[in-house]
């Protein structure tokens, strides 16, 4: 998902297309208290939905979307299915983000 652009630094960027589809599954309140929740590592989807307060049907809807974004990855053992955080995406949106603020503070060139 990850891939070096002209404007960013030598750390793999996004760029904007995919930073939208990252920031848009992460502007979800839900799914941000999954990354939360999964920020301090890998967690069981039974642990999840215990601690976060939500519905099994409603969890695995969010838990795909974050999937899908690249943000997430699992593992099976048993009935089970564990998750945690793939920091690369993570570190590309925060390099995409970097350099837009570093941008931001350039100044106007002179009107002709």
């Amino acid at each position: 998902m990850a891939r070096l652009t002209a404007d960013c630094p030598p750390v793999p960027c996004v760029d904007a297309d995919q930073a939208r589809l990252l920031l848009r599954a992460l502007a979800d309140p839900i799914r941000l208290q999954v990354i939360e929740a999964l920020g301090g590592g890998e967690r069981c989807v039974c642990d999840l939905t215990t601690s976060l307060g939500l519905a099994q049907s409603k969890l695995s809807f969010h838990l795909k979307v974050l999937k899908e974004a690249g943000l997430l990855q699992d593992r099976q053992q048993g009935r089970w299915i564990y998750y945690r955080l793939r920091p690369e995406p993570i570190e590309a949106l925060r390099a995409w983000l970097a350099a837009l603020a570093a941008q931001c503070r350039l100044p106007a060139p002179p009107c002709p």
